[in-house]
């Protein structure tokens, strides 16, 4: 894992994985918005989503992805908490937040994670069809399905077919009280892959907020 603005220590490493575990911890009992299985957190979700890009024998960067892909939701400002008539633009301030210290290789699938189900609502029958009321509401919000030309947009983009598949995890990981790994099992690993990469000096660590 190549950090794209290497962080200066293993002490500053430690502080951002400390940072997420908090936003978790804090913030991960809030209700999976929009989730017809009822008592589904957004701790689950992510863990689930996790398991599921691991279970599939993805990549150390991309099973990262599948763990931070909403924490967004987490940034959202209080006066947009809890309105599901607007678009919260969550996967834009999870790339935001996660670009400060982690490869384009996370980021990116993060960041179109929201793009690839406009996508799949145009390339994939199957997945229109299968789309939960809710979901269907959310898509409105999001732009809906994409156009012809949008669609080969997305298609030449790096790390599309990464958002994709982060999609369909995203999409199967829906089961309140479903067994899987820790969080800490999961930020380990993350860890592990920050701690492997070169580090150099920076300065612009601390985007953490927890107000």
């Amino acid at each position: 894992m190549n950090l794209p603005l290497h962080l200066a220590s293993y002490r500053e490493i430690n502080a951002f994985i400390e940072g997420i575990d908090v936003l978790f911890m804090t913030r991960g009992q809030q209700v999976y918005a929009g989730e017809q299985h009822a008592g589904l957190t957004m701790l689950e979700h992510s863990l689930q989503c996790a398991q599921l890009a691991e279970g599939a024998q993805a990549p150390a960067q991309l099973v990262a992805a599948a763990l931070l892909h909403d924490i967004g939701h987490f940034l959202t400002p209080p006066e947009m908490c809890g309105n599901h008539d607007v678009d919260n633009t969550h996967e834009e301030r999870a790339y935001v937040l996660l670009a400060t210290a982690l490869p384009a290789e996370v980021t990116e699938p993060v960041r179109l994670h929201v793009a690839a189900k406009r996508y799949l609502m145009r390339v994939d029958p199957l997945y229109a069809a299968n789309l939960s009321p809710a979901s269907r509401h959310t898509l409105r919000l999001q732009g809906n399905t994409m156009t012809v030309f949008e669609t080969a947009a997305f298609e030449s983009r790096p790390f599309a077919q990464e958002a994709v598949k982060l999609t369909r995890w995203d999409d199967a990981a829906a089961t309140p009280g479903k067994r899987t790994p820790p969080l800490a099992y999961f930020l380990s690993m993350l860890s592990d892959q920050m701690h492997m990469s070169a580090l150099s000096p920076r300065t612009d660590i601390g985007a953490f907020n927890y107000s």
